[in-house]
């Protein structure tokens, strides 16, 4: 099975990554030949980061090791993979906050997209985000859960996202929740 390297490279993208671009490296091969390459993080798995491990710790603060569990190394940011999407989705947030928070504010500052929702569905997406279930936040608008549930139809669709942390990204990276609220 073939590890994946996924980086993060500046550039302008669609709405939930301003300022950022996948591209994904098959081996650490591939990833050599990306010589002029500003990366902005590398996400790596824990086998080809000890199998290269020189050319990650030159570059400590952009490195991530995804790893399966608590396993911490030492002076290098780890994610785990094997959690909830809202906390992966937090931890992933905690990590661009203490190691690029520039990002951010570069992204709240450049010229934004065109938000793509309305007024109600940013409350909504933002009342969601906050963990409320969709009675909750009915009860919270003074709404039918029914039309909780058309909002957050269409707040999917606009943003093509595939998960609710798919629209907590987007809310977070556009200035509509602060990660510590969450």
């Amino acid at each position: 099975m073939l590890s994946i390297i996924s980086i993060l490279r500046r550039e302008y993208s669609p709405a939930f990554w301003p300022m950022a671009e996948v591209v994904i490296c098959r081996s650490y091969e591939e990833l050599a030949m990306q010589e002029d390459a500003d990366f902005l993080h590398y996400f790596v798995s824990s086998r080809i980061y000890f199998e290269h491990t020189k050319f990650f710790r030159d570059h400590p603060k952009k490195s991530i090791v995804l790893v399966n569990g608590d396993m911490m190394i030492s002076g290098v940011n780890t994610l785990n993979v094997c959690q909830s999407q809202q906390a992966l989705v937090r931890e992933i947030m905690s990590l661009q906050r203490k190691g690029h928070g520039h990002a951010i504010t570069m992204a709240r500052n450049a010229e934004k997209a065109p938000l793509l929702l309305s007024a109600r569905e940013i409350e909504v997406a933002v009342l969601l985000c906050k963990g409320l279930r969709s009675k909750e936040v009915a009860d919270s608008l003074c709404v039918s859960p029914t039309t909780v549930m058309t909002h957050r139809k269409n707040i999917m669709e606009k943003l093509h996202a595939r998960s609710l942390a798919d629209v907590l990204l987007y809310c977070v990276v556009n200035g509509m929740v602060d990660v510590e609220e969450l």
